[in-house]
């Protein structure tokens, strides 16, 4: 019974709050007085420092009180001025979220588990890129942004992605967590990451490949940042293991699509080409396609082809990608976990995911013979 009658109490008042600001003066100039953070501590009947709680460490205040002062929030229109708080040096309030490739749909998967997560914890987040894309199809870490970001004061910053020259973002860490998901912090190290095991995801895709014959596998990356680097030194360990030395071949190309594409065609252009394929990511598997369509054409033969990342690209019907699918909703989650923890709470620098392995029909091999 006491729910309902405040439920009634906060329309009304509500209610009358919206009618009064609208009984102005027609004419008068008199401007819309913003309510403040002390009207929402008189009118919940708190203290200003609860409220500046609620706002900015929600999880620390009980659940009664918080909803208290945003009932009182919500009934006076109140909404916190963030970058009023900067000025002041009393923080912003939010968490930044960099991401190092809007195009890459890995990340955006990542975000979206990260935002989830803050939200349910109460928590802002601020998402943008942090790298301007060149003609060239090189990216350039925005400085600008930097600044901006350095003014706000954020409560945290996660950092998705290999964003370039990633040291340089260490200006921000000011007292506050770091962490980077799904890339290797080079330059940041009081940074903690949460990342997939990409030996292991290398691993389980070149024994794949091998279990079905092939013995000329070739792989796409080495470049784009240390992930692509790691993930090509893991290649060629799994290839080394599985008693194909002889025939590591790695075709240089970073994460995008043009890259897959341009490096396909070159190892496909060989005297020896290979009858399989690993790329870095999905996107560069996606380029790599087209080269092994033209190159089926030309040929006759088919060429088996994997990718990373487990994007929502590669379980497309018309793509069938096989690929390695490191947890990415469980690396969103657990970064942004990481980043609202309090300072005291125990906590591992790094953590690794186990990766899983998605067969799809591109590394199918009807037919597969190779000469020893």
């Amino acid at each position: 019974m006491s729910r309902v009658i405040l439920f009634r109490r906060t329309k009304v008042s509500f209610r009358d709050n919206f009618q009064r600001r609208l009984a102005r003066p027609e004419g008068s100039g008199e401007p819309m007085k913003r309510p403040t953070i002390r009207d929402v501590a008189q009118r919940a009947g708190v203290s200003k420092s609860l409220v500046s709680l609620v706002y900015t460490r929600p999880h620390t205040v009980s659940e009664t009180r918080r909803q208290l002062v945003l009932d009182a929030a919500e009934e006076l229109g109140f909404r916190p001025n963030l970058v009023a708080r900067s000025l002041a040096g009393t923080g912003s309030g939010f968490f930044a979220i960099l991401v190092a490739d809007l195009h890459n749909p890995l990340f955006a998967e990542i975000v979206d588990a990260a935002r989830f997560t803050l939200a349910a914890a109460g928590e802002v987040s601020l998402m943008t890129s942090a790298a301007l894309p060149r003609l060239d199809d090189q990216h350039i870490l925005d400085r600008r942004l930097l600044s901006l970001f350095h003014d706000l004061r954020p409560k945290g910053i996660l950092i998705v992605g290999s964003v370039p020259d990633m040291q340089e973002i260490g200006g921000l860490a000011l007292n506050v967590p770091v962490v980077v998901a799904s890339a290797i912090p080079e330059g940041l190290p009081h940074a903690r990451t949460v990342r997939g095991d990409d030996t292991a995801g290398m691993r389980m895709v070149v024994r794949h490949l091998a279990e079905q014959g092939h013995r000329r596998i070739a792989h796409l990356g080495g470049e784009g940042g240390p992930v692509s680097v790691a993930r090509a030194a893991a290649y060629s360990e799994a290839m080394v293991e599985l008693g194909l030395g002889d025939h590591i071949r790695i075709s240089a190309a970073d994460y995008s699509e043009a890259a897959g594409y341009a490096a396909a065609q070159q190892v496909l252009d060989d005297p020896a080409p290979p009858s399989a394929i690993t790329a870095v990511n999905d996107l560069a598997a996606v380029g790599a396609m087209a080269a092994i369509a033209g190159y089926a054409e030309r040929t006759g033969n088919q060429v088996a082809l994997t990718g990373y990342d487990n994007t929502y690209l590669s379980g497309l019907r018309e793509i069938g990608l096989t690929t390695i699918d490191p947890g990415n909703e469980a690396i969103g989650s657990l970064a942004a976990a990481m980043l609202i923890e309090e300072p005291g709470d125990a906590q591992e620098r790094e953590h690794v995911a186990t990766p899983s392995l998605i067969i799809r029909r591109s590394s199918a091999s009807p037919s597969l013979v190779e000469p020893a």
